[in-house]
């Protein structure tokens, strides 16, 4: 199974930004928690990617299409609540796409409880910080 996981803006500045919000891990720390999660689960293709540019993740989601990519994992972060051009790709590619969030966005800022992805996404798992991403993961287990 070839999994790509796509973090979007701001996610470079774990243990930076908002640490009450987001903790102290860093980026790097994410990135090695998906890995070492993928390889428990014996989840062995699986690449992580960010970026803090909505074109670019766009790209990367049609790329996906034409990578053979099984499954898609999006924290989209803010584009999440008005991302229409990432909602659309997502929709476009016809692969399953599974939304994670760091935070439970349900219980923050009025403009983060809406999720303009939520019709076009499988599963959503927030509000666990890294285990948001272990969740994912792990839904993918459980169904094969």
């Amino acid at each position: 199974m070839k999994i790509l996981v796509i973090n979007g803006p701001n996610l470079n500045m774990l243990g930076i930004r908002e640490p009450e919000i987001y903790g102290n891990k860093t980026y790097k720390d994410l990135e090695k928690y998906i890995y070492d999660v993928s390889k428990k689960c014996n989840l062995l293709n699986v690449e992580v990617f960010q970026s803090n540019h909505e074109g670019v993740i766009v790209d990367k989601i049609q790329e996906a299409y034409f990578d053979r990519v099984d499954v898609i994992i999006i924290n989209p972060g803010a584009l999440t609540h008005y991302s229409y051009s990432v909602r659309d790709a997502i929709a476009s590619v016809n692969i399953k796409t599974i939304e994670v969030h760091l935070s439970d966005i349900t219980k923050r800022d009025d403009f983060r409880k809406k999720s303009v992805l939520e019709e076009v996404v499988s599963l959503r798992f927030y509000g666990k910080g890294f285990l948001s991403y272990e969740e994912a993961l792990h839904s993918l287990i459980n169904k094969n």
